[in-house]
């Protein structure tokens, strides 16, 4: 009986955990990371946030903006970019690391970054021709998705 106690409560406790886990809400873009603020006000200036929330997931933040052009910003928890999604548009030039934006100029000469996304690992580019392109961190191609 005892055990099954320590069990229900176990499970009990894992629920409450999981179901405020996913907990995301609207916030001013002055309750973003510094970091987060400094980029938007360097790469988005002309631009409106239409919705700035933070999502807290069971350790970790994170953030994410929303533009009135559709734009879409993720923020880790520190408020440094982990992906930029223009869906439509080209990626404000200054957020993409000069050696792909060279690879994509030379090779791709008709299309422009609409979305960039980055880990620890490599950065993934998808571009307006709708090929999807994969560097690893030291900008060398890895893969092509079409």
């Amino acid at each position: 009986m005892k055990r099954l106690k320590t069990i229900l409560t176990g499970l009990l406790l894992f629920a409450t955990a999981a179901a405020n886990a996913d907990n995301d809400r609207p916030i001013q873009t002055s309750q973003l990371p510094k970091a987060a603020q400094q980029f938007i006000e360097r790469h988005f200036a002309d631009r409106k946030v239409a919705l700035a929330k933070m999502e807290t997931d069971f350790v970790k933040k994170s953030y994410e903006v929303i533009f009135n052009d559709g734009c879409q910003v993720e923020f880790d928890g520190k408020g440094e970019w982990k992906e930029v999604d223009c869906k439509f548009t080209e990626v404000p030039a200054g957020i993409v690391p000069a050696p792909i934006a060279e690879y994509v100029v030379n090779n791709y000469p008709n299309t422009e970054v609409v979305k960039i996304e980055k880990d620890s690992r490599e950065y993934e580019v998808k571009l307006s021709n709708r090929m999807e392109l994969t560097f690893d961190r030291r900008f060398n191609l890895t893969d092509i998705d079409y």
